[in-house]
């Protein structure tokens, strides 16, 4: 086992932090020296610790990424289907009226 710097639950804990900070858009900017320097490890090891992190979870979001496509794609399908169903309604109902109107 290697003499780090640093304690592995301490990288394993500030990379997951990091990680899930810049998948929100709202905390993505300056969180790896925003936790690097809450948890008082340097920046550039945190950011190191993180990209060998993102690398190592390439394959699984892009699995990850196909499955979101996917069930994407089928919202989209019965989205549209509803959008038909109330444009028929729609029209349907609005003849009605209008028909009703000139009686």
């Amino acid at each position: 086992m290697a003499n780090y710097k640093y304690p592995q639950e301490l990288r394993e804990r500030a990379t997951r932090l990091c990680l899930e900070a810049r998948r929100d858009p709202e905390t993505h900017n300056g969180a790896v020296a925003r936790i690097a320097n809450q948890v008082g490890v340097h920046k550039e090891a945190l950011r190191s610790w993180v990209k060998k992190a993102e690398q190592e979870q390439l394959p699984v979001e892009d699995e990850d990424a196909q499955a979101v496509i996917r069930r994407q794609a089928k919202e989209i399908r019965e989205l549209q289907t509803s959008l038909d169903i109330l444009t028929s309604a729609t029209a349907f109902f609005g003849k009605a009226e209008f028909d009703r109107r000139l009686k």
